[in-house]
């Protein structure tokens, strides 16, 4: 099996719900967002690759365009959103143009990720 990643970033506010009082992350805070993208094929097509690196851009657009600096409770709807529900629902947009898709992970720091593999 041949897989590649890549990494996108983007910096976004949010606010979880539900949480015990004076938990940090009930409070409106903001990250800078990592997000990495991965693509596995059994066979690599005519060019070598899994999927041109290229192609990818269009999540960079994505980000760029419609998440990058927004408030994501406004963007989601008015639920918690967690790094585990952006890693779902970025693997479901990429999943809809690449078939490739095998994983999505989604960090709010350098040393957490969360990540969603169906």
């Amino acid at each position: 099996m041949y897989t590649i990643t890549k990494e996108f970033n983007f910096s976004a506010s949010h606010q979880l719900f539900g949480l015990p009082d004076g938990h940090p992350c009930a409070r409106l805070h903001g990250h800078n967002y990592a997000v990495v993208i991965e693509l596995q094929a059994a066979e690599l097509n005519s060019h070598g690759f899994v999927r041109d690196y290229r192609q990818l851009s269009a999540f960079k657009t994505y980000l760029e365009e419609e998440v990058d600096h927004r408030h994501l409770n406004d963007l989601f709807g008015n639920a918690s959103v967690t790094a585990e529900h952006l890693a779902r629902h970025f693997f479901a947009w990429c999943q809809a143009r690449w078939p490739e898709m095998s994983a999505v992970r989604v960090s709010e720091s350098a040393r957490t990720w969360a990540e969603y593999r169906p």
